[in-house]
């Protein structure tokens, strides 16, 4: 099966549909992107972009709210907080700041964990 984002004029995802693959199958009996945009523009109108579920191409799976970014072919997670930018490496967005090193909220000891929350009035990691 094949998955497809729909797009506002944004390029905002509204929503993921799942194609059957035979819908996809061109003359030679190979996968086309294309064809998979226009069986869902026929039958939805509005705009397409395949999204992979196992996220082989795209960067991820698309997921309703995010973005899909034509610069870097790539559909790209929700901003949490307005002073957050977008690494453009790893195409998700970060705190302007790195979390505090001590930070160890997978410790396998609950009693070691340390947990930070971003506060963006402060504009800092806060200890919780």
């Amino acid at each position: 099966m094949a998955h497809f984002a729909e797009l506002d004029k944004n390029n905002t995802v509204l929503r993921i549909i799942v194609v059957h693959n035979n819908e996809l199958l061109d003359e030679n009996g190979n996968e086309q992107e294309a064809l998979g945009i226009a069986f869902c523009e026929n039958l939805f109108g509005s705009r397409w972009k395949q999204t992979s579920y196992n996220s082989n191409f795209r960067v991820r799976y698309a997921g309703q709210g995010y973005t899909y970014n034509e610069q870097y072919d790539a559909f790209i997670p929700p901003k949490p907080y307005p002073s957050w930018v977008l690494n453009t490496t790893r195409l998700h967005y970060e705190a302007p700041i790195p979390r505090p090193s001590d930070s160890n909220e997978d410790s396998m000891n609950p009693d070691e964990r340390v947990y930070y929350d971003w506060d963006e009035e402060l504009g800092n990691w806060v200890r919780v």
